[in-house]
């Protein structure tokens, strides 16, 4: 599902802007939610800490009047959620290049002062973005894509082997056939990355498609390229059931 959010501190813009998203996604049919509006940029931030997980797309103002602008608003939710799309409506087009120092990537830039083009621009980066999030959907079974040290890596599902959590708080590890990749993110997070994913430890995810066989004495994981994780008590017999052990 791609969830919407939009976080404007002046109450009356927010609340066009609300009721033009609003009133847009109950003429369509397709799989977008409304999830958030708010006027604090921080609150925002926390409240994606708990619920940052999959396709968004943020419609966020550039002025908050606080210490933190809308771009760097828009840098640290590019930070939490790569699957981010993030549309800027203000009346400050002339911060535009911002979004290219901060490296935001914005969608598009709108102007409040236009106020005959606000909700066409606004359907259209809905319409956008439902467009690449269903065209990504469509790919999800082969491959994931994560942010590595700023860079954006597609990985195919045939060479993840396992991700495992490292000794780093919030980085995780994912284990390839012949290589390892660090990034951010969270261990409960990556089972809904893919259906091939199933957490078998407190620490460890594996790709079910990639096991060679379950020591289940030992409760130890053989990947078809000899590595091995570990599955505990509490997921073991799920993860016999999965793979069709008996």
């Amino acid at each position: 599902m791609l969830k919407i959010y939009v976080c404007e501190d002046d109450d009356r813009q927010k609340a066009k802007i609300v009721k033009i998203i609003k009133n847009y996604l109950m003429m369509q049919d397709c799989d977008v939610a409304f999830e958030w509006e708010g006027t604090d940029p921080y609150i925002l931030l926390s409240y994606l800490e708990e619920h940052s997980d999959g396709p968004s797309l943020f419609f966020l103002d550039v002025d908050f009047k606080t210490e933190m602008n809308g771009i760097s608003l828009g840098s640290e939710i590019r930070k939490r959620n790569f699957e981010a799309r993030i549309v800027f409506i203000t009346t400050h087009m002339e911060l535009s290049y911002l979004t290219f120092l901060y490296k935001v990537e914005a969608m598009d830039y709108i102007s409040k002062d236009d106020e005959s083009m606000l909700a066409t621009r606004i359907s259209n980066c809905i319409d956008v973005a439902v467009e690449r999030y269903l065209g990504q959907n469509s790919e999800k079974n082969d491959s994931i894509l994560i942010q590595s040290e700023g860079v954006s890596i597609k990985l195919s599902m045939s060479e993840i082997l396992f991700i495992e959590s490292s000794t780093t708080p919030h980085r995780l590890l994912v284990h390839l056939d012949n290589r390892q990749v660090k990034y951010y993110g969270k261990i409960k997070d990556v089972e809904k990355l893919n259906p091939l994913f199933y957490r078998c430890h407190q620490s460890f995810v594996v790709n079910v498609n990639n096991i060679e066989e379950v020591d289940r004495k030992n409760r130890v994981i053989k990947m078809n390229n000899g590595e091995i994780c570990y599955v505990s008590v509490r997921y073991l017999k799920s993860l016999l059931k999965r793979i069709e052990i008996d």
